[in-house]
């Protein structure tokens, strides 16, 4: 009897999970959910824009403050409402990197250490926004393509900053003496290399150089060459790679759709009724000629050779 409870306890648990999880999903897969939410990251993101105006912080504080409250009641709602609609597959939710973020940012706001120090809250609250690419598909695959081209990226760095190291070093030789504000050290000369990768005052100083040696017209060409040209080029491939693989992923994960049904004509569909119907009797037919057949009998020449010895 206990182990009956127990498992009738078990399942009771199961269905109340799986009716709250039916619930809750379907609230959250509703679009007014997602425009709510949406309108209220949006309305956090215009609050923390005001409160860089002193003088409205200090008329409307009060006012300020119980939008904020209200936005964290709204955050509050909606990441429960979402772990709700998992309560019948609780891992689900942790395998979802969004939930975990979303998570973490409604569960810092009600930390003591967070809530007294005002500027880790406002980054917190900063961070909110970044939530906007859960309900913007087109700004997740940007987010997601970037963090994908983050080791290309890297590894674009390690280029540009030896690609610097080394002409700042044959400038600082060859321009230092003659032009120590921009060679003057190894620092300014990265800072004013830097400045030209994109093209700010490459005309001053191709002019500076020429008036020093007619070789610095080689040293420019072959730095802007190399540096805003095959360097941003490969930085910008590495980035298109990575947003395609970032929309394939998207594809991956959606759901498929399946597709309608093609409609049959009217006459068609007619059509077959008919002929399902005519099967249907042929076989009906069939049933009843095999069961009234008669079956074959082995007793008529013995009936026969009897009859004939008959006396006439």
């Amino acid at each position: 009897m206990p182990e009956q409870h127990d498992w009738t306890t078990a399942v009771e648990s199961r269905s109340d999970r799986l009716e709250l999880a039916r619930r809750c999903r379907r609230v959250t897969e509703a679009r007014w959910f997602a425009l709510t939410v949406l309108a209220v990251i949006l309305l956090n993101a215009a609050l923390l824009g005001l409160e860089t105006y002193s003088g409205l912080v200090a008329e409307w504080h009060r006012w300020l403050r119980l939008a904020e409250h209200a936005c964290l009641a709204v955050f509050t709602v909606e990441i429960l409402l979402r772990l709700g609609a998992h309560a019948d597959r609780p891992r689900n939710f942790c395998k979802d990197p969004w939930n975990l973020f979303d998570l973490a940012v409604v569960l810092c706001a009600f930390l003591p250490f967070v809530r007294e120090n005002t500027t880790v809250l406002r980054l917190l609250r900063l961070a909110r926004v970044l939530r906007t690419a859960r309900f913007l598909p087109q700004l997740r695959i940007v987010l997601v393509a970037v963090g994908r081209s983050l080791p290309g990226t890297l590894s674009f760095l390690l280029v540009g900053a030896l690609l610097l190291y080394v002409y700042a070093m044959v400038g600082w030789v060859f321009f230092g003496h003659q032009d120590p504000e921009h060679y003057g050290s190894i620092g300014r000369a990265v800072l004013t290399l830097f400045l030209l990768m994109i093209l700010d005052g490459i005309g001053d100083a191709i002019h500076a150089g020429l008036e020093i040696s007619r070789w610095s017209l080689l040293y420019y060409a072959s730095y802007v060459l190399l540096a805003s040209f095959v360097l941003v080029n490969v930085l910008v491939g590495v980035v298109i790679t990575s947003l395609e693989e970032a929309r394939e992923m998207e594809r991956e994960e959606e759901p498929p759709q399946v597709p309608d049904p093609t409609p049959v004509p009217e006459d068609q569909r007619l059509l077959l009724e008919r002929v399902t119907a005519a099967r249907r009797a042929l076989d009906a037919l069939e049933r009843d000629l095999t069961a009234t057949a008669l079956p074959p009998t082995t007793d008529h020449p013995r009936r026969d050779l009897a009859e004939e010895g008959a006396p006439s």
